[in-house]
């Protein structure tokens, strides 16, 4: 195999942006994936690099819903009665990671990466201008009232009890349609963080995918890895084609098919697809950063065409299925009263993407039971934002700059 080399399974955020910090380290890198770049759950996301919203998906709140809820079609959280017998053991597991303190728990341990994800972004673009992201004056959140701002506030001030810096500000009724005229007359109160940014995550994980080529690397698409086999001093990836790759070590980054590949390897903690949706409309002239509709769950971010990406849904379904135009009708739904001057007939780019889930809300990075074999997926919404930060802290430990301990919140083997 020559010098060093690592085959990085998936191009998206996280598996392009570890497969950088390899190189930054003189590695030889290859990264294959099954569809191409930015085909899973990168290209139609919300693209938010918000550490204040960067919060555990096992949030008690969802529970508290109601189970019924997510049975229907149009909730935000929607699990299909016919995904219920295979995500038993998931949710059952979800369920006891969803108590104030377990969400806590995994709260500060997200934190440990969500700090210096913009630091790992800015790393990023001090390399090269490509891959700069864009500011936000504010992600405003909106809310039908003072009352339906109470979680956000809590959770925000929670973060600041553990030591995070959050600065945001509170908006009421005036100083809400004032700073966001586009919004509709139901929506009476708002809050403002600052030091948020964000990115069309599509285009930038595309150039990041540029900047690794450009550097050396290989990028194979078209091919999909079907299990990974331990050979002397190294692992080798069985492509679909009957081909063979090898390497010194292998990175599975592939997303909510990740527990396909890592099972084998000793990985127990599951990763399931929880789809998310998107579509694009007209982007109104004012509205210029991202837009938060907390009680819709609907996340609406200004790309550079002049239209806006409308996001929004978690739908526990198998991560192959197509896209399911009600959901896309039932995001519609939910944002449109609160948007009334945008064309919504003008809907276009319709996706779905599935976002890998974990049961405690946390990723998984590090070591397999295989000495050559290393996890980084399973971020939920927040591949996008802590992409680059998870692919520094894999690059290091791979190559001696950090201990395992430093990332045992995160073991693949918990």
């Amino acid at each position: 195999m020559g010098q060093r080399s690592v085959i990085v399974v998936g191009a998206g955020m996280v598996g392009l942006s570890t497969a950088w910090h390899l190189q930054e380290r003189g590695v030889d890198v290859t990264v294959i994936d099954r569809t191409g770049v930015a085909a899973g759950s990168s290209r139609g996301n919300a693209g938010w690099l918000s550490p204040a919203l960067t919060l555990p998906l096992n949030d008690p709140s969802t529970l508290a819903a109601g189970v019924r809820a997510t049975l229907k079609s149009d909730s935000p959280v929607y699990l299909p009665m016919r995904s219920a017998p295979r995500l038993a053991g998931f949710l059952s597991s979800f369920t006891r990671n969803s108590t104030p303190e377990r969400w806590e728990r995994s709260l500060r341990r997200l934190v440990q990466l969500s700090r210096e994800a913009l630091g790992a972004y800015a790393e990023l673009a001090d390399h090269d201008a490509r891959l700069a992201t864009r500011e936000a004056a504010a992600v405003t959140a909106a809310f039908a009232d003072e009352r339906g701002r109470e979680h956000l506030v809590d959770e925000l001030e929670q973060l600041a009890r553990i030591g995070e810096k959050v600065e945001y500000h509170l908006l009421d009724e005036r100083s809400l349609h004032d700073s966001s005229p586009h919004l509709g007359p139901a929506l009476t109160a708002g809050l403002a963080i600052t030091g948020q940014r964000f990115i069309d995550p599509g285009q930038y994980v595309q150039r990041l995918a540029d900047v690794v080529t450009e550097r050396g690397g290989r990028i194979i698409t078209g091919s999909a890895v079907v299990r990974v086999d331990a050979t002397a001093g190294g692992a080798a990836v069985r492509l679909d084609s009957g081909r063979a790759e090898q390497a010194s070590q292998v990175v599975l980054a592939n997303g909510a098919w990740l527990s396909r590949l890592a099972r084998p390897q000793g990985v127990r903690t599951r990763v399931v697809a929880g789809r998310g949706y998107s579509f694009s409309v007209p982007c109104p002239e004012s509205l210029t950063a991202p837009l938060y509709l907390p009680e819709a769950r609907v996340a609406c971010t200004p790309l550079a065409n002049g239209r806006l990406r409308v996001a929004g849904m978690m739908e526990f379904r198998s991560p192959d299925d197509p896209l399911d135009p009600r959901r896309i009708a039932a995001i519609e739904r939910s944002a449109s009263p609160h948007l009334p001057g945008i064309d919504w007939s003008d809907r276009q780019e319709e996706w779905v993407g599935s976002r890998p889930c974990t049961a405690d809300g946390l990723p998984l990075l590090g070591r397999t039971r295989d000495q050559h074999v290393y996890v980084a997926g399973g971020h939920g919404m927040w591949g996008v934002a802590l992409g680059p930060v998870s692919g520094r802290s894999m690059a290091e430990l791979m190559c001696g700059e950090r201990d395992e301990e430093s990332l045992a919140s995160f073991d693949p083997l918990r």
